[in-house]
């Protein structure tokens, strides 16, 4: 049985190959300052990791888009950027460490209507204000497939963290998105945050850690009908 996979996403080759020269050079100085080089350089090949996953194939889950913990579950009024409109919907934010997989998949199926991309701070992911003042990336999607939800749009945002100062979204509007596709990264130490469809909500915990493309955040079975 594959276990773990050890495929490094392409976005962090040049990252790694930055950090394995610095230590070539270090090796050139000193034994002590190589070792440490060689660490950083582990970590960097560590840090980019793209492990395969395996994504429920039934109608109407929502699955995580991201690796980390649970670190808030809440009734929200989106911000007026996002499009995601007035009424209240239930956040569930996600956060990364630097040691978590920090490739980002898409939370559903679906076709992406907008992408808002935001300029901000760099508080710390964790933070209670990091959801509005950080920079961050939405992706606003209508839901496909056959289930109650259907039609309904609903986003995902990465928001960049106190180390983090890159997202990566590899998606635009009019793409079509199937629930696990990978579509975009955030370097190094972040957070995400889902808004699922009105009426629907969490079934997952704060302080439960999640596996980015396989846990079910929510079943748009579970109410039968959407509100």
């Amino acid at each position: 049985m594959k276990l773990y996979s050890l495929a490094v996403n392409k976005a962090g080759w040049p990252f790694i190959g930055i950090f394995a020269l610095i230590t070539v050079g270090f090796a050139l100085i000193c034994w002590p300052l190589f070792v440490v080089g060689a660490l950083a350089t582990l970590w960097c090949v560590y840090f980019f990791r793209d492990p395969d996953r395996v994504t429920p194939v039934r109608p109407g889950v929502i699955v995580s888009p991201a690796d980390g913990k649970v670190i808030a579950i809440e009734e929200v009024i989106p911000e007026a950027d996002l499009g995601l409109g007035a009424g209240p919907r239930t956040r569930i934010s996600v956060f990364l460490n630097i040691f978590d997989v920090h490739i980002n998949r898409s939370p559903a199926s679906g076709t992406v209507i907008a992408t808002r991309y935001r300029a901000g701070k760099f508080l710390h992911a964790a933070s209670d204000k990091a959801s509005v003042d950080n920079e961050r990336m939405a992706v606003v999607m209508e839901l496909g497939g056959q289930h109650p939800y259907s039609g309904q749009i609903f986003g995902f945002v990465q928001i960049a963290g106190l180390v983090a100062r890159r997202i990566v979204c590899c998606v635009k509007q009019g793409d079509k998105l199937i629930a696990g596709e990978r579509y975009g990264l955030i370097r190094f130490g972040s957070r995400a945050d889902i808004y699922l469809p009105t009426g629907l909500k969490a079934t997952v915990l704060v302080g439960q850690y999640m596996i980015g493309g396989e846990t079910v955040l929510a079943d748009c079975f579970d109410k039968g009908e959407a509100k």
